[in-house]
Formats: structure tokens, C-alpha cells, sequence
């Protein structure tokens, strides 16, 4: 008898115990808009479409002038003087779009394994323009020591 109480006590307190199955807790993550446009170089500025996390100084001074090489883009950052000890950045550029009126929306959210960035592609209804675009966002969040995936 003893032996079915000790078996049953025991089954209870295994099913009772947190799974590390269990969803993690997922938060919005605050960021500072540094700019949404576009480049209007043609491809010239040689970016490609790609995802960066930025967290230095020097990346982030290479990554202003390859933007900066057909049109002064940088001139409409809200801010260009990062400290790096206290932000990341993320820049996140889009194709070359043969017309205008694309752009990119970010959506930041951590939880406790890692930061996830949901980029989505916002096409316009028809074409807003012949002009030849190249969509870019940039924000910067509190430096965190996760990493940091795109979707």
C-alpha cells in the first residue's frame, strides 16, 4: 500500500512541475527611429539587401558613407553620433525597386533566448513612381547581450 501512495505522490508532483516545454514570455522592445526612405542611387551606393546589427563606431561610420556615395542621405537622420556602449543598431535594406513608394516596417521583440526582428516589405497599390528606390529602416535599441535573428 505504502508503495502505491509513494508511486501516486510522485506522479502528482511530476505533472505538477513547470516543463521547460513552457512558452517563453515575448515583450515588445523599445527602439529609436534613426530613418525610414529610401536610396535613390540606382544601386550605386553598392548595398545589397541585406539585415545588419550594428556595434561599433567604425561599421557604423563605413555603413553612412557607402550611403552616402551617390546622395547625402544621412543629412535626415534624427541622430548620427551613436554611443555604442549603450545601442545597437539595426539597418535593414530592401532590394532596388524599379518604382517608388516601397518601404520597410520593423517590428522588435525579445524574450529571454534571443531579440527577433519581423521585417515586412509594405508594397504601394499600383506604381507611386518610375523613379528606381532602395528601401531602408534604421533603429537602434538598448544594447542587450542576446542575439539578435530577423524573420
Amino acid at each position: 500500500m505504502k508503495k502505491h501512495v509513494l508511486i501516486m505522490l510522485l506522479a502528482v508532483f511530476t505533472i505538477s512541475c513547470d516543463s521547460d516545454d513552457t512558452e517563453t514570455r515575448t515583450v515588445n522592445v523599445d527602439s529609436t527611429l534613426i530613418a525610414k526612405s529610401n536610396l535613390y542611387g540606382n544601386g550605386s551606393e553598392g548595398i545589397v539587401q541585406q539585415n545588419l546589427v550594428i556595434n561599433d563606431l567604425s561599421s557604423w561610420n563605413d555603413l553612412m558613407l557607402q550611403m552616402n556615395a551617390v546622395n547625402n542621405v544621412t543629412n535626415d537622420f534624427s541622430e548620427r553620433d551613436i554611443d555604442f556602449d549603450l545601442f545597437t543598431v539595426i539597418a535593414v535594406f530592401d532590394t532596388v525597386k524599379n518604382n517608388g513608394g516601397h518601404e520597410l516596417d520593423l517590428s522588435i521583440s525579445s524574450n529571454s533566448e534571443n531579440i527577433l526582428v519581423s521585417v515586412v516589405d509594405l508594397f504601394p497599390e499600383g506604381d507611386d513612381s518610375n523613379m528606381v528606390t532602395q528601401p531602408f529602416h534604421i533603429v537602434k535599441i538598448s544594447r542587450s547581450q542576446l542575439p539578435i535573428s530577423f524573420e
